[in-house]
């Protein structure tokens, strides 16, 4: 795809603390999906918008899952801290962890709050095996009018190497 000329906004929520990786629980400073975000921006001179919740998610990872779990059950949508105005982009990269299969529920609560009609949403999650979940589907459910392209799925725990696979994505959607 060609991005010359093209309004983009990279919008994204990102999990700093404990993750799970590789097996193991890790401290990240920064988010998998922030680390993703950041590199599709520098690839096609976005601008960012990190999604946050005004209560943010424990920085202790099982409690941390408990809570999305909880969410998705109850079908929630968590208030946003804050949002943003999307109708002057073209593009919206869209990146999220793959919590439970699908995206957080307050990534769910942003997308509830803007009209994509005539918008290009390109997808990435960071995960851990489960890829895309049922990510995709949930979105064109969520964003009807909206012309969304294939996702890119990145193993969160080598998000710092996804660079060539992240340009080899871009070029090809």
């Amino acid at each position: 795809m060609n991005f010359e000329n093209k309004k983009i906004i990279v919008a994204y929520f990102s999990h700093k603390g404990e993750n799970y990786s590789n097996g193991r629980i890790v401290e990240l400073k920064m988010g998998n999906t922030a680390t993703a975000a950041q590199m599709i921006a520098d690839s096609v001179n976005a601008d960012t918008f990190e999604i946050k919740a005004v209560n943010e998610y424990p920085f202790e990872y099982n409690a941390c899952t408990e809570e999305a779990k909880a969410e998705l059950r109850d079908n929630s949508r968590p208030k946003l801290a804050e949002n943003m105005d999307i109708s002057d982009y073209d593009i919206v990269f869209l990146g999220y962890p793959n919590w439970w299969g699908t995206m957080p529920m307050v990534v769910w609560t942003f997308l509830e709050s803007h009209d994509f009609r005539g918008k290009i949403v390109m997808p990435f999650c960071t995960h851990e095996g489960s890829r895309m979940g049922n990510s995709e589907k949930d979105l064109k459910k969520l964003i009807p009018n909206a012309d969304i392209r294939k996702g890119l799925a990145i193993h969160g725990s080598s998000v710092s190497k996804a660079k060539s696979t992240i340009n080899k994505w871009l070029e090809n959607v």
